[in-house]
């Protein structure tokens, strides 16, 4: 009955109960308004909804674990270990600064155990433009040491045709994480705005893209916090003609991604092949760069 129209829409506990309206919740089960509201009202009293202080918070901040980028720099940048989860990690650049090269070797890491800047569990790829590359997962395995066939059964890939999909899947790490059990510690989205930007391309329809990218990432955010995840994205750049001076490219889709991300990191080609990060903003940490190299076993610090 109501259950299974709740998991339909992709509402499989009591934080997504809870942050629903009454009126939203009524229309999806079938329900009057009242039984509603009653439903959300319990759901929020069993999850303590609210404030909590901060020693609480604090404790609640003690399971986030890190998934190494491969290169001390790097992690250096981000606070010393690298990646960390309940938090969304934007990487922006042009083509060739090695945002996907970062997250294929991420996909990797997660599988490390933790003391080795894993995070001993499983990766979700979703890829919207072609760019997973299992040959290239292989060989970075090999340069581990590791068995390249368990460390490619170990990540999870869906090609995402169009936004539609590219949401609905979301719900479905869901469903593998509530259903399967799979111990996923790592999400990857690469790239995040491929096909919003191709499908909202009007000026006219600025707002709707915009409307939507920041509905799935407020659901992405809920996902690594939920579930304890790292969340890694990519965001092409654009050339912004209004910007005289420095670096002429920002990243696509405004401030709303800039907003939700946790972590947002600027990618471009360095000297004598390197690559360079620069950490745009973060809650805590100072803007800073780093260098890093592109290797055959992924991102490390020297070529």
């Amino acid at each position: 009955g109501i259950a299974t129209k709740l998991e339909s829409a992709g509402i499989y506990d009591l934080m997504g109960l809870a942050v629903m309206s009454p009126s939203d919740l009524a229309d999806l089960a079938g329900v009057g308004q009242a039984v509603a509201r009653k439903a959300i009202q319990a759901a929020r009293g069993m999850m303590e909804l609210g404030f909590s202080d901060g020693a609480e918070f604090d404790r609640k901040r003690k399971d986030i674990h890190y998934i190494t980028t491969g290169s001390e720099n790097f992690n250096e940048l981000l606070g010393g270990k690298g990646l960390e989860s309940k938090a969304i990690t934007e990487a922006y650049g042009a083509f060739g600064s090695g945002k996907t090269q970062l997250g294929l070797t991420l996909a990797v890491n997660a599988q490390l155990p933790k003391d080795q800047g894993g995070a001993n569990g499983k990766a979700v790829y979703i890829d919207t433009e072609g760019t997973f590359r299992p040959d290239r997962i292989r060989q970075m395995a090999e340069a581990l040491g590791a068995n390249s066939d368990k460390v490619l059964k170990n990540i999870l890939v869906a090609r995402a045709f169009n936004s539609d999909h590219q949401i609905l899947l979301l719900d479905k790490i869901t469903e593998l994480i509530k259903e399967q059990e799979e111990p996923i510690k790592l999400v990857i989205i690469d790239s995040l705005t491929a096909h919003f930007r191709a499908e909202f391309a009007g000026r006219g329809q600025l707002a709707d893209r915009q409307q939507r990218l920041n509905r799935y990432l407020h659901q992405l955010m809920k996902l690594a916090e939920q579930h304890n995840l790292v969340v890694f994205v990519t965001n092409q750049v654009m050339s912004n003609p209004a910007m005289m001076f420095g670096d002429p490219t920002t990243a696509i889709g405004g401030n709303i991604v800039g907003h939700a991300s946790t972590f947002r990191i600027y990618l471009r080609r360095g000297k004598a092949g390197s690559r360079v990060a620069k950490l745009i903003d973060s809650p805590n940490l100072p803007d800073n760069e780093a260098q890093f190299y592109v290797t055959e076993a992924g991102v490390r610090d020297d070529a």
